[in-house]
């Protein structure tokens, strides 16, 4: 199990790192307060966070 505990942190920094290289702070904001409202078991939070990074994904390029 150690070695998929490792694996999944792997993932998770790296799949940080590309939504801070995408998207900025904002990205990072949005997936921390969609993975704070989720494990908070918090319905609105979740909410927020996802409507963020959904208009980031889908807003103009820069």
């Amino acid at each position: 199990m150690p070695v998929l505990a490792l694996l999944s942190a792997v993932f998770v920094i790296g799949f940080e790192q590309l939504v801070q290289w995408k998207y900025g702070t904002t990205g990072i904001v949005g997936l921390l307060l969609l993975s704070i409202g989720l494990k908070a078991k918090n319905p609105t939070l979740a909410s927020v966070g996802a409507v963020l990074l959904a208009l980031l994904v889908t807003g103009p390029a820069m």
